[in-house]
């Protein structure tokens, strides 16, 4: 069985509707959704955003079951303006070489990068502070789950490909600042908050919808990218 980690559902919601024979498992608190793609089965698991969640989901989903490999996907924010919307990164830092360098991962697409990303505590917002976290870091993209994963697939030696999808840039950043479109602590958005946020910033709006749509593209590609390595398999039997 092949273990994949969202963040959130709306990272998964396409990934989702392709899985047969769906059903759902809970134990120690812990929800997964179980299917099959390509006659792979697969559990999904959505560790929530930040460290604290992340820690907490991953470690109980990982004693449950013996897992052939991991992978981390979900959506990142580019550190500078080589990655685009909708651009795959596979992260050469958080990433097992077995699996990096699998003869089956091929996508013949300009679209996948290989580069290193970060994953910090935070939302980052400004173009500024990306620039100072690509210096300090070397990294290409930012995230706030991978490093927790990975630590985790380590200590139970369980292969990890970290597969990000852009979703926001320096030049198309978040449409208002990261408390408004996400409570970390209640880990969801607290919508009375940007109802406020929006009644008091009218071009906002705009800007929210251009933000979901890039969402829904970076999500397909996601998706697409998903189904391609399943279809293949990095471990083929």
């Amino acid at each position: 069985m092949i273990a994949i980690t969202f963040a959130l559902p709306a990272e998964s919601s396409q990934f989702i509707r392709l899985l047969q024979k769906p059903s759902f498992n809970s134990r120690e608190g812990v929800e997964s959704l179980r299917g099959q793609i390509h006659g792979r089965s697969v559990a999904v698991l959505h560790t929530g955003v930040g460290e604290k969640s992340c820690r907490a989901q991953i470690e109980s989903f990982l004693r449950r079951q013996q897992f052939d490999y991991l992978i981390s996907a979900g959506f990142a924010g580019a550190l500078d303006d080589e990655l685009q919307i909708g651009n795959l990164l596979l992260s050469e830092n958080f990433s097992s070489p077995g699996l990096l360098g699998s003869p089956h991962l091929e996508f013949a697409d300009d679209a996948l990068f290989l580069g290193k990303l970060v994953t910090v505590p935070w939302i980052t917002d400004s173009k500024s502070e990306r620039a100072q976290l690509a210096k300090e870091s070397g990294a290409v993209a930012v995230d706030m789950e991978t490093e927790f994963i990975a630590e985790a697939c380590a200590g139970h030696q369980l292969p990890v490909l970290s597969l990000r999808v852009i979703s926001d840039t320096p030049t198309k950043p978040l449409p208002a600042p990261s408390h408004v479109l996400f409570d970390l602590e209640k880990q969801k958005t607290n919508f009375m908050r940007l109802a406020l946020y929006l009644s008091t910033h009218p071009g906002a709006v705009s800007r929210l919808n251009l933000f979901r749509q890039r969402i829904g593209l970076a999500r397909n590609s996601l998706t697409k990218a998903l189904e391609k390595i399943l279809r293949a398999d990095l471990l083929p039997l």
